[in-house]
Parts: C-alpha cells; structure tokens; sequence
C-alpha cells in the first residue's frame, strides 16, 4: 500500500477516474472563515427566499470536520452531465440539463460508495462519509479550495478543461492527504452570465438573489410564482441554464460518458403543445428516477401555466 500522503492522494485520483468521475482533489476538512462570513451576509440579506433549509446547521456547513467525526481531509470528485442530446429549443418549453436523465443523488451515490470501498481495501483503511448536494456542505468552496476551478461570477464552479456543468460529490475521510492549491479566477472583465440572466438574479459577481432566480421559482418554491417575473422566465419550466450556457468556458464542454444522464427519447420528442397536455401519467413516465421528480407533478404544471400563460392547462 501506499506510504506517503502525496502517493495516497495520487493512487485516490487515479481510482476515481477509472470508475468513471471526471475529475478528483481534495481539500483539507476545516472551518471555511471566509465562506462562514459570505454566507451569513447572504442569509442575512434574505437571498435563499425560502430555502429555511439553508439557516440550519450553520456550523457544520461552515465547517465540514464536524460532519464527521475524526474527519481530516475532503475527496471532492466532479462528474460531467453535459447532455449527448439537447432538448430541442424551437416550439417548446425548457427544462435544466441536469435533470435530463436519472436523478444524479442516486447516481453518484452509488459511484462514491464503490469508490470509498475500493479506497479502503486497495489504498489505504480508512473511514468516510458520502456527501451529494442533501447535506449542510459548501461543495463548490471545497472543490475550488482542493484546485479543481474557480467560483465564477454565475456562482457555479468553473474547470477551465471542463466547464461547469458538473455534479460535485463528496468523501469526508478520516486520512491526511496532498491538497490541491485554489487557482485564480479566469473570468476576467466577462460579465454574459450576469447580462444574460433575464430576471437580474445575479446581482454581484458570485452572488445569486435567489428571489430573482428562475431556478428557485421553478424547483424549490411552494405556492403561486411572483407574477412580477411573469415573460421572463424565456419558456424555462424547471431549472435554468442560461447563465451556463453563455459561459465561454463551456464552448467547447464534451458530451457525458455516464449513460444514465442521458435524455429518454420520450423526453427528446417533447413539444410545446405535449408539454401543455401533461397528463400525472405522462410525468411519471418521463421522469421516474429523475431530480425533477423534486418539483412534482402539480409544480411543473403550475410552472408550465405560468410561463405559457393558459391558465386553463389540466391539473
């Protein structure tokens, strides 16, 4: 087995590429202090608009040793979900490409679990706790920390040979290992995502209002959408891409690997017109296993109303 930090952490690199992740660094597992003070401006602010979730565990999203006990170092892996097929653009509403295909909770959980097993028979015995965007963790902090990118000015992670269409994963380990170095910020004077955003939801570099956001609106919020918003959510009825989509940095992002995030044909043959027709059925078909199963059957209806303005659509 491996008998030094640096030949560790190179040995966990190479395991989580070959079982598929995109990219793999790691962080030391601490207190984020100027993360800590960001975030409790943010929340103070009233930015996370209904997301009370995100007041909760203050310490331990601030600080991810106390997560789990003894933690020592953060294996932070990326995983591409940049779609082979793209839904088409022309009559029809818009859905986020990370809910293209299976829900990726389930699939990268199942993708950390053999790894960390792996690591702990093949590498080194250790202990650890698998973490993927359900638990108080500053995932994007601790990937730019371990030098995987850089928080852009759209609040997203930015890999400057992988873009930013990336789940975020990860292991929380009782081990030391070699930590990666932040790298500079390479957005430079761009400001596409913040002029792109047709509701203003970015409203300084790396800070997102939630209460603009077409995200928030489409997926975490409960009850009637703001009808201040209403014509700017450009046909987007869950999630939002924009401010992706412009980003220079993934002009030339390459299509996932991973099978499982690849769009159903169901889902590719959508119109604007089945769309409207939605039936309870035709939604559990199209999305059984999927993350937009979040907003369920009654939220995309009430957002597929909202956006297309017929209010008359079933339910």
């Amino acid at each position: 087995m491996p008998d030094s930090n640096v030949e560790i952490s190179k040995k966990i690199r190479e395991l989580a590429l070959e079982h598929g992740f995109t990219e793999c660094g790691f962080a030391p597992a601490g207190p984020l202090i100027e993360d800590a003070v960001l975030l409790k401006e943010w929340l103070s602010e009233g930015m996370h608009a209904g997301m009370r979730y995100m007041e909760k565990y203050f310490e331990k999203r601030t600080d991810p040793s106390l997560l789990v006990p003894g933690a020592k170092s953060v294996i932070i892996v990326l995983l591409n979900y940049f779609p082979v097929v793209k839904l088409k653009e022309e009559d029809n509403f818009a859905i986020s490409k990370y809910a293209y295909g299976k829900d990726y909770h389930k699939v990268m959980k199942s993708m950390l679990k053999r790894l960390l097993q792996r690591i702990s028979e093949e590498i080194v015995p250790l202990k650890g706790r698998i973490f993927i965007d359900s638990a108080p963790v500053l995932e994007r902090s601790l990937a730019a920390i371990a030098g995987l990118g850089w928080i852009g000015k759209n609040a997203n992670l930015i890999s400057p040979k992988k873009g930013s269409f990336l789940f975020i994963g990860e292991l929380i380990v009782n081990v030391e290992l070699e930590y990666g170095r932040p790298m500079p910020d390479h957005c430079g004077e761009c400001t596409k995502c913040i002029a792109s955003c047709p509701t203003g939801a970015i409203v300084a570099p790396g800070v997102i209002d939630s209460r603009r956001c077409i995200s928030y609106w489409t997926i975490e919020h409960k009850g009637s959408i703001d009808t201040s918003l209403k014509g700017k959510f450009d046909n987007r009825i869950f999630g939002c891409d924009i401010c992706q989509d412009v980003c220079p940095w993934n002009r030339k992002v390459q299509s996932t690997a991973i099978e499982d995030f690849h769009p159903k044909p169901d889902l590719v043959a959508m119109t604007k017109q089945d769309w409207e027709g939605l039936t309870r059925e035709k939604f559990d078909q199209l999305f059984s296993g999927s993350a937009a199963k979040r907003t369920g059957y009654e939220g995309l209806v009430r957002n597929i109303r909202f956006v297309s303005g017929n209010e008359e659509l079933k339910s």
